[in-house]
């Protein structure tokens, strides 16, 4: 599957209308973005049920500001909506692929509930 260019437009439908989207925070000036960027593309090619998105930090501002995207590359995960992984920092393929089967692996009932009881002690 083609990675798609996410922008502050297209970023709550993308969301919303997809079980899994995995967005990689970058800009054209960083070393690291660019060594990663061929994993990613390689990764998505793996698993094409899953949206994979970037963003470019340097276009896309006021998305970047309101993650509190800090550092470039940061892989963000989100499935059925809710925010599963992210971090900063670059991944290997099996690193990419382990953290994949992690997302898939979870019972979503069980991570809303406890995403439930921690607002309730909040």
């Amino acid at each position: 599957m083609a990675v798609e260019e996410m922008t502050a437009q297209s970023f709550e439908e993308t969301i919303t209308e997809n079980g899994i989207v995995i967005i990689d925070f970058w800009a054209p000036w960083c070393g690291p973005c660019r060594t990663f960027s061929p994993i990613f593309d390689k990764v998505s090619d793996n698993h094409t049920d899953i949206v994979f998105a970037k963003v470019n930090t340097e276009e896309e501002e006021e998305l970047a500001r309101h993650f509190q995207i800090r550092s470039i590359p940061t892989l963000m995960i989100f499935r059925e909506q809710v925010i599963l992984f992210a971090e900063a920092g670059m991944l290997s393929e099996p690193q990419l692929e382990q953290v994949i089967a992690k997302v898939r692996e979870l019972d979503m009932d069980k991570v809303r509930a406890d995403i439930a009881a921690q607002e309730q002690q909040a």
